[in-house]
C-alpha cells in the first residue's frame, strides 16, 4: 500500500465500541459515518447488541450492520472460537496464550481475570466472523472491554489496533492499560492531559504514537439570538455523581431563596434520580425544575437551541472517575449557549474561565451559585461568552478538523 497523505480506500478499518449506536456516545458513530463519507471502508463491532432510538435512519442502520459479540450466546461463542483455533491454529495458541499470560500477571480480582479469559474467547470467535472481511486496522472506542477485543482480535488476525480512552474506563474500570499502550499502533488522545497521563506510564510514547483527536462536533449554522423572559438553564448527562447535578440545585436553591428568576431542566437519567428528584421538588424550588431523563440526540440539540446558560458542574467522584471533555458540553459551546463547568484539567482545553466560559472548583456551591448569578444577571456577558466558546470548537472541535487528524494517526498506523 502506498502511504500518501491518508489512508487508502482499499483499507477496511473495524470499529469496536460497546454499544453501537448509543444514545451518549455520539462520538462514536459519528466519527464512523465521517469516514465513511471520506471513502474508507468501516466495519463495526458492538460488544453488546442496541435497541436504543436515536432518531436518525442513518445513524440506527449501524444498529443492523453491527456485528455484536456477545448477541449469540455463549454456545455460539464457543463454536466460533473453536472454528477460529481449526482453521488458524498456531496464531490462535499464540493468541490464547497471551490471553492467559496477561490474565495471571494482571493486577485484578480473580473474577476479573475470568472475564479477561472469555474476552479471549470472545476475541477468537470474531477473529472467525470477521476473516472473510479482509480487515486491515481495528479501532476501539473505550480504553477497557472494547480496546481489549481490539488488541486480542488484531492480533489473531495480524494488523494492528489502536483506541480512544475517555474517563470511567481509564479511571474506574482499567483493564491492562500500560499492556494495550505498549501493543497498540496509536492511542488517540481526547485532550493534551490524556496525552500527558499516558506517558506517566509509559514516558516514552512519541507525539505520533499519542495523536490529539478531539471527540469533534458538528457547529451548527446559526444560532438564537434572543434570550427567553425566564431564563432557562440547561444540564445535560448521566445522573451519576461525577456529573455535579446535586450541586447544581442546591446553588440554584439558593437563588431561588433570594428570588431570582429561572427555569431549569436537567436530562438524562441514572443512580441519583430520585435524590435529584427530591432535591427539584423542594421549596423553593417545586415548579422551577424539570427532571427530563433520557433524550435523544437529536432532542438535546433542540434543547439547547432553548438554553440560555447551560451548566455542567463537573467533580471527581468519590471511586475516582472523573470527566475527560464531556461531548455535550462541546455542543452547547458550539450552540452559542455560554457554559459554567467544574475545573477539571481536560475540560481547561475546552473552556478557559472567564473567556469562553466559566470553571468552577468542583462541589463548591457557593462558587457556583456566585457564577450563575452573574452571568444571569448580565445577558451582555453571556452573550459574548457565547460566541467566544463557539469560535473555540469551531477553531480546535470541530468534527472536520478532528476526522483530518484521525485519517492522519491512520495512516501512521499503516
Amino acid at each position: 500500500m502506498e502511504n500518501d497523505s491518508r489512508p487508502c480506500p482499499s483499507d477496511h478499518i473495524l470499529y469496536i465500541a460497546p454499544v453501537v449506536p448509543a444514545v451518549s456516545e455520539t462520538f462514536v458513530y459519528r466519527e464512523i459515518l465521517g469516514l465513511r463519507n471520506r471513502g474508507l471502508r468501516v466495519s463495526v463491532v458492538t460488544v453488546r447488541p442496541t435497541d436504543a432510538v436515536i432518531g436518525d435512519p442513518q445513524v440506527e442502520a449501524l444498529a443492523d450492520e453491527a456485528v455484536p459479540i456477545y448477541g449469540g450466546g455463549l454456545a455460539r461463542l464457543l463454536v466460533n472460537a473453536l472454528a477460529e483455533c481449526w482453521s488458524a491454529p498456531a496464531r490462535s495458541v499464540q493468541t490464547a496464550w497471551r490471553v492467559v499470560r496477561d490474565a495471571l500477571a494482571a493486577d485484578e480480582r480473580p473474577m476479573a481475570r475470568l472475564k479477561l479469559l472469555i474476552q479471549g474467547v470472545g476475541s477468537l470467535a470474531l477473529a472467525r466472523r470477521l476473516r472473510p472481511l479482509g480487515i486491515t486496522h481495528i479501532h476501539a472506542h473505550f480504553a477497557h472491554v472494547p480496546a481489549t477485543f481490539a488488541m486480542y482480535t488484531a492480533g489473531q488476525l495480524g494488523v494492528g489496533f489502536s483506541f480512544t480512552g475517555h474517563a470511567n474506563d481509564l479511571f474506574v474500570r482499567r483493564s491492562l492499560l500500560k499492556e494495550k499502550l505498549q501493543r497498540a499502533r496509536f492511542v488517540a488522545c481526547i485532550s493534551h492531559w490524556h496525552r500527558r497521563f499516558y506517558r506517566e506510564l509509559l514516558p516514552d510514547l512519541s507525539d505520533e504514537r499519542l495523536p490529539v483527536v478531539r471527540c469533534g462536533v458538528d457547529v451548527p449554522s446559526t444560532v438564537r439570538s434572543n434570550g427567553t423572559a425566564i431564563p432557562l438553564i440547561l444540564g445535560v448527562g448521566r445522573l451519576v455523581a461525577k456529573k455535579g447535578f446535586d450541586t447544581l440545585l442546591e446553588s440554584l436553591h439558593v437563588l431561588a431563596s433570594q428570588g431570582m428568576s429561572f427555569r431549569c431542566r436537567l436530562i438524562g437519567d441514572g443512580p441519583q434520580q430520585s435524590r435529584l428528584a427530591d432535591l427539584a421538588g423542594s421549596t423553593p424550588l417545586a415548579g422551577r425544575v424539570e427532571l427530563c431523563g433520557e433524550k435523544s440526540h437529536s432532542q438535546v440539540l433542540d434543547e439547547l437551541a432553548q438554553a440560555d446558560l447551560f451548566v455542567l458542574p463537573c467533580r471527581p467522584a468519590a471511586d475516582g472517575d472523573r470527566d475527560g471533555i464531556p461531548v455535550v458540553l462541546m455542543e452547547a459551546m458550539a450552540a452559542g449557549v455560554p457554559v459554567i463547568a467544574g475545573d477539571l484539567p481536560a475540560i481547561r482545553e475546552l473552556v478557559a474561565n472567564d473567556s469562553t466560559g466559566l470553571l468552577v472548583p468542583p462541589a463548591d456551591r457557593q462558587s457556583l451559585t456566585d457564577a450563575i448569578r452573574a452571568l444571569l444577571e448580565d445577558p451582555t456577558h453571556r452573550a459574548a461568552l457565547g460566541q467566544a466558546g463557539r469560535e473555540r470548537v469551531r477553531q480546535e472541535f470541530a468534527t472536520d478538523i478532528n476526522l483530518d487528524r484521525l485519517m492522519e494517526a491512520f495512516t501512521y498506523a499503516a
